[in-house]
């Protein structure tokens, strides 16, 4: 069976916002389309689907380094401020993206609430590892190496 850790991230991540948005529970919030995802960004992202991009980012991210909580994420998804002529320094990314996703996941039934922060159900397994299984030949044929089996 193949796995999320079988598929390039990008090909995966693109994929699996695609299914994301057949998903009633995961939905951008309202303030979804102005929000910048961090303080160290001047704009908010141009593409329009942002919001399961980073769904399914997060979604990837809870699978292979879970448990994982919002601060975390924010770590993750942080940058370095521009502060002009003085030094940039990093700043964390939007707690509230994070959090929100975290709760519409929890929502879908993909991802559980644990002492240690969040963690993939069994249904949020296999709805990966099927997604992953589906994009093995797309994966084969653009990366003969990576797939060995």
């Amino acid at each position: 069976m193949t796995t999320v850790y079988d598929i390039p991230a990008d090909m995966f991540i693109r994929q699996v916002a695609e299914e994301l948005k057949k998903n009633p529970q995961i939905q951008p919030p309202g303030w979804a389309a102005f929000a910048k995802t961090g303080v160290h960004k001047e704009m908010p992202p141009e593409n329009d689907d942002w919001w399961y991009v980073r769904a399914a980012a997060i979604f990837r991210r809870i699978y292979t380094d879970g448990p994982v909580g919002a601060q975390r994420m924010r770590s993750i998804y942080g940058g370095n401020r521009d502060r002009g002529s003085a030094p940039s320094h990093f700043r964390k990314g939007s707690g509230s993206i994070a959090r929100k996703v975290f709760q519409q996941l929890e929502a879908a039934g993909y991802v559980s609430h644990a002492n240690e922060g969040r963690v993939v159900t069994a249904a949020g397994r296999s709805f990966l590892d099927n997604v992953a299984n589906g994009l093995k030949p797309q994966a084969a044929q653009n990366a003969p190496g990576l797939l060995k089996y």
